[in-house]
């Protein structure tokens, strides 16, 4: 047999090689033989995030703060700045009316969940067009902001949170600006066809937010939803003053949304890296119903062959003690379900207006002028409920008029056909009647209905001329 004869510098390469290939042969056979590791990044992925307050005011405190408190939860499971991205108008923290400046609260115990939250579109960036664009990774389209998108790729998992008000078929932004059931489908349908994800969750706090999935959304794009209500009802704020458990003394707004804190105070008490998806929705599900009369039908739509998942695969994982930062008392400090009162979306506003006429000084100029802003919110309430009565009657005839407008469709129907009839009907209202309130947008289903029945544009502006004649007051 021939004797080779090596440096000793060759004899320590050939000894390198021969080591790495047999630790690449272990791995392939492991990986074969029980699949990959959920430490492989390679297959794994990034973990993205969207987060989303649609409002304005700080009568709308809640919901900077449920996004904000949303993103605390997302740092603390190990996501990057770079990988969350944060829509919030950012009028709360500073605003005249804080009682606590520079800082937000979730809990009435909870300390500041506003700190170190990227600001990546505030105020006029606050958009839908923005929003849309971001999901999709289309930095082009971006107008203002910080230009963050969701750049993910096919192994990536992307959670979505919204939370704000919404009606049927629209969840509320700034501006008039509101994103249509219909859009964000079409954009999640890009989305899924473009194949940048491997899977989705998109959680959504606000009122008849079911008729944004329902009938829409199909199984087979990797997308699961729950929503904080059904197509036909309001989601709920709590920590409202008056109410138990209540804010600090100094506060006259509401700190959260029943929906919201129940999934994120659930998330702050329990292992992320084994509580599932499926799990925590039927956690949240019985706290948000918990309420009878106070509370909401939490759904799921989409595809929910993947809701037995760990959340630590979209929420991240932290020790259960760094929770206790942010929701002091860790463990138990939210009350049992059967203790938490709750408010009306729409109602949070009212409470909010007489809060403040309570707290100002009797006969006060401050007194007098939240007297007043309450004295309008009020009638303007009523004057909305009367004109779509009105227009029920006259499109419909006295009989029917204000049943057809308030009807709701069967169980996974979607809220209308005709989206573009849809929008255009909405538009004529606003020509001859002014812009949609956040309490008007109620109404919505009207517009829905009118166009499922066969109304035209025709038909209803001369109803809304009738009626408004362009007077916005």
């Amino acid at each position: 047999m021939a004797s080779y004869h090596y440096s000793p510098i060759l004899f320590m390469l050939l000894t390198l090689i021969a080591q790495l290939a047999e630790s690449r042969l272990t791995q392939e056979t492991l990986t074969t033989a029980f699949g990959a590791t959920s430490k492989s990044s390679a297959n794994e992925g990034t973990k993205w995030a969207v987060l989303v307050a649609g409002s304005m005011g700080f009568g709308n405190y809640r919901h900077q703060a449920d996004i904000c408190h949303a993103y605390q939860i997302l740092k603390r499971g190990g996501l990057k700045d770079e990988n969350i991205i944060v829509f919030m108008y950012d009028d709360i923290a500073h605003n005249d009316e804080n009682p606590r400046k520079g800082t937000i609260i979730n809990n009435p115990k909870g300390g500041d969940v506003y700190k170190g939250v990227p600001k990546d579109y505030t105020g006029d960036s606050l958009t839908t067009l923005n929003l849309l664009a971001a999901i999709l990774g289309n930095k082009t389209a971006i107008k203002g902001g910080s230009g963050k998108v969701v750049d993910s790729g096919p192994n990536d998992r992307i959670f979505i949170y919204y939370s704000d008000h919404g009606s049927p078929g629209v969840l509320t932004m700034p501006n008039d600006d509101d994103l249509y059931a219909k859009d964000l489908i079409n954009t999640l349908k890009k989305k899924h066809l473009m194949g940048t994800y491997k899977n989705m969750v998109i959680y959504v706090e606000a009122c008849e937010a079911g008729s944004l999935f329902a009938g829409l959304l199909p199984k087979d794009w990797n997308i699961y939803v729950t929503t904080a209500s059904n197509p036909d009802e309001s989601s709920w704020a709590v920590y409202c003053p008056g109410f138990d458990p209540s804010p600090p003394s100094e506060f006259d707004t509401c700190l959260g949304d029943l929906y919201s804190v129940a999934w994120m105070e659930d998330i702050e008490i329990h292992n992320a890296d084994t509580e599932t998806l499926a799990q925590q929705y039927q956690v949240v599900k019985k706290r948000t119903a918990a309420g009878g009369d106070h509370g909401s039908h939490v759904m799921e739509y989409g595809n929910m062959n993947f809701n037995a998942e760990p959340l630590s695969l979209y929420l991240g994982s932290a020790p259960n003690s760094a929770h206790k930062h942010h929701n002091k008392g860790g463990k138990g400090s939210h009350k049992p379900i059967s203790s938490i009162a709750a408010v009306e979306q729409h109602e949070a506003d009212i409470l909010y207006l007489r809060r403040k006429v309570l707290r100002a000084p009797e006969g006060s100029v401050k007194r007098k002028q939240y007297e007043k802003e309450l004295e309008d919110a009020i009638s303007h309430r009523e004057q909305v409920d009367c004109t779509f009565e009105e227009i029920g009657k006259a499109v419909f005839g006295d009989d029917n008029g204000i049943q057809m407008i308030k009807t709701v469709r069967s169980a996974g129907q979607p809220v209308v056909d005709d989206w573009d009839c849809f929008k255009t009907l909405v538009d004529t209202y606003k020509t001859h009647c002014g812009p949609l309130s956040t309490y008007g947008k109620k109404h919505m289903r009207a517009f829905a209905n009118m166009c499922n029945a066969g109304v035209q544009q025709a038909q209803l502006a001369k109803v809304a001329s009738q009626l408004c004649g362009n007077n916005f007051n």
